[in-house]
């Protein structure tokens, strides 16, 4: 059969338009990232890590890495500021099978998983607040997928409005927490803490596997690309400038962490954030961090609802999806069709379960596209040096070696660890292979009789 064509977007390819600035772009990449991860993490880190040495330095090392992904994110989005972002990327790199199987693990796997997850987590703390049934519970997580769903699929800016809304929020509730445990006048524990255990490879490698996942995220400003506004300007500062504020916040709230707990403390608490906020603002603290992590999920929520339905979009638009996912809404301009999709699907993940096996098998696959990502970085500087790029990743190669370093070893141990849910991961992707050459052929098929 002969290689899958693509052509450039022409008159009849319907586009979506450049609604998203600088602001939206940045909302984007820092109310993904920022999810309840900061709140949960440092205990599993302090578990691992005695010293406030060494927590700092795994979270800034974490924060690194996800820099240097990041980056090459950035030369790749303003080489190819189109919508669909990694999935263009590993078009263009490797050629439409490895893209269209990116596509498809997004939308079967990982990121309706992710959403039917999230959606679940906003009800369990909610329940926190007001009481409620599993069975309400349940309703108001697929509530939420409806709202979003609606408020996205009615338009790019109503949907940035929102991811701008909740991003401060929960940017200005961090930092309260922050400003008040820095402030406060009680009994305070020595920020810099050390204790008489050693300090292991082992214990950084597993601490810096949760710090690297909580930093996770940035990727997804990629998918919307082609509706950002000077994208060769705004896609680069969005990812470095997001990028370095996620770490910076982290930092901070570690520190304001251990200015109030021990470490020791920290490692008992499976609710750090409340804890801290507890131990400062009193029995209001608690249902502070439990708005703060709502109001943060809300965001991350949103975020999903609108990037990811663009790369089903982009995906469409090449003949290699249902061809209802690549129409535009005429009146909302928005991929209507892919959004609703999304959320009808996490929907089903959420009421029957499924979601949470799935979203563990999507972490191996989800990671190996980023290296296949900023693997392509390099391939396409050999491959087609000719490809104008507004941006070069800063520090190439050594930082695209480092990121693709940490990434085999990141894989290897999951292959290691859990290799269950990462070759399942696997197998589910794998099963886009026969679906590709389906579409593939019916795509030649139909460019062929438009031939004739």
């Amino acid at each position: 059969m002969p290689p899958v064509q693509f052509a450039t977007p022409s008159a009849a390819t319907p586009e979506l338009p450049r609604q998203l600035g600088l602001v939206d772009s940045l909302s984007i990449v820092v109310g993904v990232v920022i999810g309840g991860g900061i709140f949960l993490v440092p205990n599993l880190v302090a578990r691992e890590l005695k010293s406030t040495e060494a927590i700092l330095a795994v979270w800034a090392f974490a924060g690194l890495i996800s820099f240097f992904g990041a980056l090459a994110c950035a030369e790749l989005g303003t080489a190819f500021p189109a919508t669909g972002g990694q999935y263009v990327f590993l078009r263009e790199s490797y050629g439409p099978l490895v893209g269209f199987l990116c596509g498809w693990s997004m939308f079967v796997v990982a990121r309706t998983a992710q959403v039917a997850w999230l959606a679940v987590t906003l009800a369990l703390y909610a329940s926190y607040l007001v009481p409620l049934s599993p069975l309400a519970s349940k309703v108001l997580g697929l509530a939420a997928i409806a709202v979003f769903t609606a408020i996205n699929y009615r338009g790019a800016t109503a949907g940035a409005a929102i991811q701008k809304l909740f991003t401060f929020a929960k940017v200005a509730g961090l930092l309260l927490i922050i400003s008040s445990a820095f402030l406060w006048s009680g009994k305070a524990t020595p920020v810099f803490q050390h204790a008489s255990s050693e300090f292991t490879l082992g214990g950084f490698g597993v601490a810096l596997i949760a710090c690297v996942l909580a930093c996770d995220g940035w990727v997804q400003l990629s998918f919307v690309a082609g509706e950002i506004r000077n994208p060769q300007r705004n896609v680069l500062v969005a990812l470095a400038l997001g990028s370095a504020i996620c770490t910076a916040i982290y930092l901070l709230a570690n520190l304001a962490f251990l200015r109030v707990l021990s470490i020791p403390e920290i490692a008992a608490s499976n609710h750090v954030g409340a804890d801290v906020a507890a131990r400062i603002l009193g029995s209001a603290g608690g249902a502070l961090v439990s708005v703060i992590i709502l109001i943060s999920i809300i965001g991350t929520l949103n975020g999903c609802f609108l990037t990811s339905p663009r790369v089903y979009f982009a995906q469409a638009q090449d003949g290699l999806f249902f061809r209802k996912f690549a129409s535009v809404h005429p009146r909302y301009q928005t991929p209507g069709f892919a959004i609703a999709a999304q959320g009808l699907w996490a929907a089903v993940l959420l009421l029957t379960g499924s979601y949470e096996s799935l979203l563990d098998y999507a972490m191996f696959v989800l990671w190996l596209s980023y290296g296949a990502m900023v693997a392509g970085v390099i391939l396409l500087r050999v491959r087609r040096p000719e490809l104008p790029r507004p941006y070069r990743m800063w520090g190439y190669p050594v930082t695209a070696i480092l990121f693709l370093a940490i990434t085999g070893w990141f894989l290897g141990n999951m292959i290691v660890t859990r290799p269950v849910p990462s070759l399942a991961g696997l197998a589910l992707t794998a099963t886009g292979i026969p679906v590709y050459f389906l579409w593939a052929r019916k795509r030649t098929a139909v460019e062929e009789r438009a031939v004739a």
